[in-house]
């Protein structure tokens, strides 16, 4: 079983928690040829291309002019750098080392940048959201750029899993990234609703958070199947058979 996850905008740069081997990423050669794209764009470019301010669009730019691959060893890993809501429930900094360890067969953050990540993999900070339409000679923007390779890699990730499954808690933006049509693992959906006013809604800060909690339920209690994933009840959460297919899982608090 292999949880996906989206990076995130916001970082956290301060100094690791654990000093624990930091690994390669799977797509070193395509974020070197991606990289040589971006980093020939302007801060003005950045600005409009990504839809961001001034002031992000020059720290970017600073950032991408600096970033070389492969990345150093001492750079922090993906699942310690990257914050906001998903990152605020998986609070990877807390996990163990066997944790950690564990999380690198079971975890995956999908990049714009580095196509995929383990949790463990080296990582420079950068922004490049995959719905970026950066022109590369692979195509009009990142999905072409990227085409059948994450599914590949997913599909050679789960080789060996007892439930060779793909449990999707990422935003769409990212998880449409994966071609389907390439992927030979099954794909499970999870959604998170909060009751209101008698009535199951999917509210996404919410959902944001629950998708962290979620992967740091599988790591902590190193849930492999499909069937295990259906005891979680983290911060009020619990399983709906009601709502729930064979192909999408749903919890409500």
């Amino acid at each position: 079983m292999l949880a996906i996850l989206s990076p995130a905008k916001t970082l956290d740069e301060s100094p690791a928690p654990l000093d624990v081997p930091r690994t390669s990423h799977a797509f070193e050669q395509d974020t070197a040829q991606l990289l040589k794209s971006v980093q020939k764009l302007k801060p003005a470019q950045l600005q409009k291309m990504m839809g961001i301010s001034e002031k992000l669009a020059a720290l970017n730019h600073e950032r991408h002019a600096s970033l070389a691959i492969p990345v150093e060893d001492d750079a922090l890993a993906a699942a310690w750098l990257f914050d906001g809501d998903v990152y605020k429930g998986l609070d990877a900094r807390t996990l163990s080392e066997a944790d950690l360890a564990w999380a690198q067969d079971h975890v995956a953050i999908l990049s714009g940048l580095y196509g995929m990540l383990r949790p463990l993999d080296r990582t420079h900070p950068y922004r490049l959201e995959m719905g970026t339409r950066l022109k590369t000679r692979r195509g009009a923007d990142l999905y072409a750029f990227w085409g059948d390779r994450l599914a590949k890699r997913i599909d050679a990730l789960l080789a060996g899993h007892e439930d060779p499954v793909v449990v999707d808690l990422a935003s769409k933006e990212y998880s449409s990234a994966i071609d389907r049509k390439a992927l030979k693992a099954p794909w499970l959906q999870v959604d998170f609703k909060e009751v209101r006013d008698g009535e199951a809604k999917t509210i996404s800060f919410f959902a944001k958070k629950a998708r962290g909690l979620m992967a740091r339920y599988i790591v902590q209690n190193r849930i492999a199947t499909r069937e295990g994933l259906k005891g979680f009840d983290l911060e009020g959460y619990a399983f709906a058979p009601e709502l729930s297919t064979a192909k999408k899982l749903v919890f409500v608090r």
